[in-house]
């Protein structure tokens, strides 16, 4: 067998080994369960140019993850796989030009262990299947700066076809999360090329064919909804992408530090290998030192401290934020492992041992933390409550209040055929600045006054216990007047009009 049909067989089983584990976790709340059921709604309302939240517009992103959600629910049907599918799938995009342009300037066995690494970490194997954007802009990050790097590398002007990939690259991380899709590999790909000196050759780029087709790409959408919904605009940039970066105020602020451990998480052990690549480079010789595989080497490590860096300055930090420093890091540890070996004086067969050992241990915690994660999410979703209402003959056109949290899976578990009505103070809570789903809901209500109305004050649950087609989710050991607990979950209960208990088939046993 040849070296390179070892690498391509690596890649299927370790793409393979990701679809199969996208298929042992219910929806995770709130990201799949709210990203998820953006995707089903907009298959099923047939409206593909504005995300909808419980029927609310909701522009914190663009829509390509929906779209491509979409697609996928209706090739193979309503269910969580179908979903994971479209991370995964970028995923192995990650996975495959790492490995691809890995090939151009290193040996095949580096190229392959990178794989080897990578594919077996929690960043490829968990985070490859989560239902969010992360992944997709990550992926097309990657896919921009390797294309680019390429074309620059080429000769003395940049290739040019390459050059119109990364284009097409940036265009499609912008649809996938904005800004970050242009701005990172821009970053990225200007101080490498200060540090090599060759920023000359930007000027060659084929700027004219290169542009036309990232407008092609990302900005009619752009343009389309905020046509439709003035304002937009503002509010995923302004808000959502620059106030964000820049204020305090959001949630998830973690300390300037949060990565490094992030980095050590989403690729143990391999990240260690990096760092020794990192201090054996800097002990050799300047006069050693190939200027080729430097500017490489060079690549990568600014890869990763310029993105990490970009992230640590705000306040709001996020794991999944890191993914896209995943593949330079690989590659690093990749070429960090030769000389982490010789420094050990191992057998060539020893080291194969090692290696070996090393990937399963990654692998099993791969696996294992795809399974607590499992356990995990079954106590907070609202899957149960989903079969219970099957189990009770609800219709998916049955009216849904929502009393207290905000239950992000519910309709796609049930699939539901209208948005559910939320019960809260909705007065109180717009004089109230926050970061939270209840500001993401009053956020998008702006944008359409008739969606709404889907958020309803308290008292219109004395009114809805007189009417059929009714049920309420409430929290697990909320006590409702006039309303019948039909079943008691995990994390939520399922009440119906005291009235209507009578004709009410029994639904499934709670679960305690």
């Amino acid at each position: 067998m040849t070296e390179q049909r070892k690498s391509w067989l690596t890649l299927a089983a370790i793409f393979l080994l990701l679809l199969v584990l996208a298929t042992l976790r219910p929806l995770a709340v709130p990201d799949e369960g709210r990203y998820g059921e953006m995707g089903r709604w907009m298959l099923y309302s047939g409206d593909w140019l504005t995300p909808r939240l419980n029927g609310i517009p909701f522009f914190h992103k663009p829509p390509y993850l929906y779209w491509l959600e979409a697609v996928s629910l209706a090739t193979l049907g309503v269910n969580a796989w179908a979903l994971r599918l479209v991370p995964a799938l970028h995923a192995g995009l990650m996975l495959l030009a790492m490995y691809a342009s890995a090939r151009r300037f290193a040996s095949e066995s580096i190229a392959r262990r990178a794989v080897w690494m990578l594919g077996s970490s929690l960043s490829f194997l968990l985070g490859g299947q989560y239902v969010n954007h992360d992944m997709l802009v990550a992926a097309w990050i990657g896919v921009a700066i390797w294309c680019f790097a390429l074309a620059f590398m080429h000769a003395d002007r940049p290739q040019a076809n390459l050059a119109r990939w990364g284009f097409v690259a940036c265009a499609l991380g912008v649809l996938s999360k904005g800004l970050i899709g242009v701005a990172l590999p821009g970053l990225v790909l200007l101080v490498w090329l200060l540090w090599t000196r060759q920023l000359k050759k930007v000027l060659y780029l084929p700027w004219g064919s290169g542009l036309a087709l990232f407008a092609v790409i990302a900005l009619p959408w752009f343009w389309f909804a905020e046509r439709q919904f003035p304002g937009m605009l503002d509010y995923m940039f302004g808000t959502q992408q620059v106030r964000r970066f820049s204020a305090t105020s959001f949630n998830n602020g973690q300390p300037w530090w949060f990565y490094g451990p992030c980095l050590v998480v989403l690729l143990f052990p391999w990240v260690f290998f990096a760092i020794n690549q990192a201090v054996a480079q800097l002990k050799r010789s300047q006069a050693a030192t190939n200027l080729i595989a430097s500017a490489w080497r060079a690549l990568c490590w600014i890869w990763v401290l310029a993105i990490i860096g970009f992230f640590s300055i705000p306040s709001s930090k996020i794991i999944g934020y890191a993914l896209p420093v995943m593949p330079p890091l690989a590659l690093l540890a990749a070429m960090g492992w030769d000389d982490a070996m010789a420094r050990l004086r191992l057998a060539a067969r020893a080291r194969g041992r090692w290696f070996a050992a090393l990937c399963l241990a990654s692998l099993g915690i791969a696996v294992a933390a795809n399974m607590a994660a499992a356990d995990y999410t079954r106590k907070y979703g609202a899957q149960d409550v989903a079969q219970a209402l099957q189990a009770a003959g609800a219709q998916a056109s049955d009216t849904v209040y929502l009393l207290g949290d905000y239950a992000y899976d519910l309709p796609f578990y049930r699939q539901a055929s209208t948005p559910m009505l939320v019960i809260q103070d909705w007065p109180a809570l717009r004089k109230l600045d926050g970061d939270d789903w209840q500001h993401e809901l009053l956020d998008g209500a702006g944008f359409d006054a008739q969606a709404a109305r889907v958020l309803q004050a308290p008292e219109v649950l004395a009114q809805a216990g007189k009417q059929a087609g009714v049920w309420v989710v409430a929290g697990r050991d909320t006590p409702l007047d006039g309303f019948v607990r039909v079943f008691k979950g995990r994390a939520w209960s399922l009440y119906r009009p005291q009235a209507a208990n009578g004709s009410a088939p029994e639904g499934p046993k709670p679960a305690e």
